[in-house]
């Protein structure tokens, strides 16, 4: 029996034994489970049990996202809800409420100390509300308000079946040319979708600069991307183009959203977190150990170094960096009008403020490796953008090549490095957003009999025949150009000074020499307008409604008010300079 040989030959030999045996360790097996069970029911009972921490929410930290988030699910009731007639008002009524309660938030916020000394991480660590967070975010919510206007304009187009009509599609999903379509004209539809849509954005803005993990960043990306790519499609006029406009967005944007999921993927490789100060203290060198399961990649170079490039190239597509700018002159031409406005000036604050934040706070360790590649990417997009925009014949092309080229000179703030290049790209975004959404009002009145008249040959004399709409489109251009006691004069120069103190004088250079070629096709254009002779079937300038009016006067206001006096705005801008880890 002791034999295993002479067992095992028992139990071949014998015709029940096997079975008898079976059962047998079976039992055994059952009996050893079952002791086992009682004592790791033993251990556990005698230790703590350990419990899941409920999350930790500063919602009054947390209330411009949150207003602007609950207006947009409200506003998704009242197209299921309220009656057709009414829905627009309603809309932008909602809409104007809620961007203006959440600017009023982000006052109260700054004036409690959050931009200051009482700056902290909100939301278990995801959402940072700090200076540059609340700055950009008022800014972000003031341009929305102002482009909402736009949004809502129904005066620049004569009226159609009765019906007043918008810039946008009279349904969205019906087919251009269709049957489906033109009924749809006929009763007046209106995509007032556009509203709640545009408020779904604004909240994926709030959060892209004040994220501090790059899994919040990604979601706040996605959150206000895909609202603009079903924006740009809803064009009233030449639909298919904007259709056009729309898919190519959308396929460019997918992919420049995979190369950023997956250099969050690699970071998290390298650091064992996604946490912004968690990856900034592996870079430094000063982590604690982590779980053995991440050792091995942990500290990794490689692993750093590429997934941060791609996680840049994701931010910098959203800036409309070169080479990463391809998708901005046809979805600027091809989109609406007023959405172009909005998402030309929200998107860039919202963009340039999760790369600051990514740079300063993150990688400030890794400055000599990051300050090359940056120097590179500004200087090839101020060159880039400022070339190629002379060559353009279409209005909304030659702003879309102008938007390149101010993303090229706001990164010469953001190279420098420095805490005056941050407030100096925190007031140059400020200053453009109000410019480029008053530039795109004006192009909004300037129409013929197939809408919106958009070819430079078109605006020739455009001063003769309304000399006040010329003037205020010639003061945006002159901003734009950066001509002195304008906001764009103030903001370069804020930018190119911050970038000589960081020890960018070359970039600066460059930066001069681009604008002087940027000034050629800005003052080209006002030289189109005032001195040339108009056509006789040349376009007419739409009288509009109040609201493109406040949008249009608001632009105007800033520009001079920043030219003028942007000592008290420079301060502001100053004080809001500094990020919280």
């Amino acid at each position: 029996m002791s034999a295993p040989g002479v067992h095992s030959l028992w139990t071949e030999s014998a015709p029940g034994g096997t079975a008898d045996a079976a059962a047998h360790g079976a039992a055994s097996g059952a009996a050893h489970e079952a002791a086992h069970a009682v004592a790791r029911m033993t251990l556990a009972a005698a230790r703590p049990v350990e419990r899941i921490p409920t999350p930790k929410i500063e919602y009054a930290q947390l209330a411009p996202v949150l207003i602007v988030l609950g207006a947009a699910v409200i506003a998704v009731l009242l197209e299921a809800f309220v009656p057709r007639r009414f829905r627009h008002y309603a809309q932008l009524f909602l809409t104007v409420v809620a961007l203006a309660a959440a600017f009023a938030a982000v006052v109260g916020l700054a004036a409690g100390g959050h931009a200051t000394t009482r700056a902290g991480i909100a939301a278990m660590g995801a959402v940072a509300v700090d200076g540059p967070a609340l700055f950009l975010q008022g800014t972000i919510l003031l341009a929305s308000l102002v482009a909402v206007f736009t949004f809502a304009e129904r005066r620049l187009d004569p009226a159609d079946h009765g019906h007043r009509v918008d810039s946008f599609a009279a349904e969205a999903a019906a087919v251009p040319g269709s049957e489906q379509e033109k009924a749809a004209v006929r009763a007046g539809f209106t995509t007032t979708e556009v509203f709640p849509l545009a408020l779904f954005a604004v909240a994926g803005m709030l959060v892209f600069p004040a994220a501090n993990d790059l899994l919040t960043l990604f979601i706040a990306l996605e959150v206000f991307s895909l609202p603009l790519y079903l924006l740009c499609a809803v064009a009233r006029r030449k639909r298919l183009m904007s259709q056009e406009a729309a898919v190519k967005y959308f396929l460019l944007g997918a992919f420049s959203s995979a190369f950023l999921l997956f250099g969050i993927a690699l970071l998290y490789g390298y650091a064992g977190s996604v946490s912004y100060g968690r990856i900034a203290d592996v870079v430094d060198g000063s982590a604690a150990p982590v779980d053995p399961a991440l050792a091995s990649t942990m500290g990794n170079d490689a692993l750093l170094l590429i997934g941060f490039a791609l996680v840049l190239m994701g931010l910098l597509f959203k800036v409309g960096a070169v080479p990463f700018h391809m998708w901005t002159p046809d979805v600027y031409q091809g989109a609406p009008t007023p959405v172009t406005g909005f998402m030309a000036a929200a998107t860039k604050v919202a963009a340039f403020g999760a790369l600051l934040r990514l740079l300063y706070v993150v990688l400030p360790g890794l400055r000599w490796d990051w300050r090359p590649v940056m120097w590179g990417v500004a200087i090839v997009t101020m060159l880039a953008g400022a070339v190629v925009a002379i060559t353009q014949t279409d209005i909304k092309r030659l702003l879309a090549y102008s938007s390149i080229a101010h993303a090229g000179f706001i990164l010469a703030g953001v190279v420098a490095a420095t805490p005056s290049g941050v407030s100096s790209v925190l007031f140059y975004l400020a200053a453009y957003s109000f410019v480029t959404i008053g530039a795109f009002a004006v192009v909004t009145l300037v129409r013929d009999a197939g809408g919106e008249a958009t070819h430079l040959a078109k605006w020739a004399g455009l001063g003769r025949r309304s000399p006040l709409v010329a003037a205020v489109f010639g003061v945006f251009l002159l901003a734009f150009a950066g001509i002195p006691l304008t906001s764009g004069f103030t903001g370069k120069f804020a930018v190119f000074k911050a970038a000589a103190e960081g020890g960018a004088g070359v970039l600066v250079v460059v930066g001069v020499i681009s604008s002087a070629i940027a000034a050629f096709f800005y003052i080209r254009v006002i030289v189109l307008m005032f001195f040339s002779e108009p056509q006789a079937d040349g376009p007419t300038v739409a009288v509009p409604s109040p609201l493109t009016m406040t949008t249009i006067g608001v632009g105007v206001a800033v520009t001079l008010v920043l030219g003028l006096a942007p000592q008290y705005f420079l301060d502001l801008a100053g004080q809001a300079g500094v990020f919280v880890r």
